[in-house]
């Protein structure tokens, strides 16, 4: 009796040690959110992409700019005839310039794709770093989630261990039978199967917070849900998604670039008109010489404009143009998929939120009757009333109470972190991350109007 109680008593205050605030030097959710937006490969790798379309500007404006180009060519020719032998040199350099006057409006529309294509990019990259920040949260929480599994998991063990011996001790003084022994045995034998499935979960979990945020889990303190940032009804939270998530800003700007596309794609249809200017040195040498092939250099300057109409172009263009339309219908389509999908997430990640809030508070009071009938059990069991496995049943009952608590906990969290992510609010500046702020637009000002260079805004 006194050892059960003792061994209850270590449980409780392993598991009081196990569920407590750690020190200070343990890692926040807001520390691994930080870390996650700094170093996720991911994300990275999306705000390259970005810096990809942004360079889509320059090479539409590219355009409206003249293009140069410089040319020369050498020739030698020798000539045996007749006893006598000519050999002539001749060589011509240039430089030619040539400037587009009007392309059916092609270029306009093309720069103003490309832009929209940007700015669809911004969006993406925004989305993206709302779902590696909720990803984030939602690994931290899975590291604390399962860890206290595993250590509920290990009490849970300790106990019937000790359920087990003290079974067998009262077969042996005859106070039990067999059947009790058994039956303890049986828990325990399940009891070591859960704990080490529960911390395979644990290392799969502290594997995938790596991954994620590119740092190993070490002591991890407990985090609170995000209701200060969250709307007082589902209506509000919807009419802000509605309005302000990027998957669904993003979709419309490529609208306008698909928009844009077909008016530039219409513009080959139309008449287009070209300047050109040139000037070349032509250069010729002639041995023996002679007066009909004199020798020395000319020089020759030439201006001019070209003016092409399209007339049939073998269904090409037209093919074209029917396509790019067809590709704005899709765009306005996904538009609607894009708020589909937005609404859907909301909607569910409203209604986990309210359910896991409910469950707290229903698991706190049956872990409390839970415990409570545990220790009855146990007395009544001291006393011949109760029989092994009613105390088994018990314990199980306040085990599972308490993985389901833990488990209860982690959701309401990695709720409301869905939420903010479905609204489109989740973000550095709400979740006051401390750390430097990515800023797309930065890029996109360096090189949407250069004209020369091959290094890259950062050097490279």
């Amino acid at each position: 009796m006194p050892s059960v109680r003792k061994t209850i008593l270590t449980a409780t205050l392993v598991s009081a040690t196990a569920l407590s605030p750690l020190a200070a030097s343990a890692e926040t959710i807001t520390g691994a959110l930080a870390k996650a937006y700094q170093y996720n490969s991911q994300l990275n790798s999306a705000r390259a992409g970005v810096r990809v379309t942004d360079e889509g500007v320059a090479i539409a404006k590219s355009g409206w700019r003249p293009t140069v180009t410089g040319s020369a060519n050498i020739d030698y020719t020798s000539t045996h005839g007749f006893g006598s032998t000519r050999r002539i040199t001749t060589g011509s350099f240039g430089v030619q310039i040539n400037q587009t006057l009007f392309d059916g409006f092609q270029t306009k529309n093309n720069v103003a794709a490309a832009e929209s294509q940007v700015k669809a990019s911004v969006e993406s990259l925004r989305n993206t770093e709302e779902n590696i920040l909720f990803n984030a949260a939602s690994a931290y929480m899975d590291v604390i989630r399962d860890r206290q599994v595993a250590a509920l998991t290990e009490q849970n063990l300790q106990f019937l261990t000790e359920q087990a011996r003290a079974a067998r001790s009262r077969f042996e003084v005859g106070e039990g039978t067999r059947t009790d022994v058994a039956q303890a045995d049986a828990s325990r034998a399940t009891a070591v199967a859960q704990l080490s499935a529960a911390r395979a979960t644990a290392l799969a979990s502290a594997a995938t917070y790596h991954q994620i945020v590119g740092d190993e889990p070490g002591k991890l303190k407990p985090a609170s849900p995000l209701g200060k940032l969250l709307p007082a009804s589902l209506d509000s939270a919807l009419a802000v998604a509605s309005a302000e998530h990027p998957a669904i800003l993003a979709t419309q700007h490529l609208v306008d670039a698909a928009a844009f596309t077909v008016k530039s794609s219409e513009g080959a249809l139309l008449p287009q008109l070209t300047a050109s200017a040139g000037i070349s040195d032509n250069y010729s040498h002639q041995v023996p010489g002679s007066f009909s092939n004199p020798n020395g250099t000319t020089t020759s300057a030439d201006i001019g404009a070209t003016l092409t109409i399209p007339i049939y172009s073998g269904g090409r263009t037209s093919a074209i143009v029917r396509q790019n339309k067809e590709s704005l219908s899709e765009a306005r389509i996904q538009v609607d998929v894009s708020r589909d999908q937005v609404r859907q997430a909301l909607v569910t990640a409203w209604t986990q939120y309210i359910s896991a809030r409910e469950n707290v508070d229903a698991n706190a009071q049956v872990i409390a009757a839970a415990q409570l009938a545990l220790n009855g059990v146990i007395e009544e069991r001291n006393v011949g009333q109760r029989t092994t496995l009613d105390v088994l049943n018990a314990q199980n009952a306040v085990i599972t109470a308490k993985i389901n608590q833990a488990s209860s906990e982690h959701d309401v969290v990695v709720a409301s972190y869905a939420i903010l992510s479905a609204m489109g609010r989740l973000s550095v500046d709400r979740l006051g991350l401390g750390v430097t702020k990515y800023k797309p637009e930065e890029h996109y000002n360096a090189v949407k109007d250069k004209w020369i260079g091959l290094r890259t805004p950062d050097g490279r």
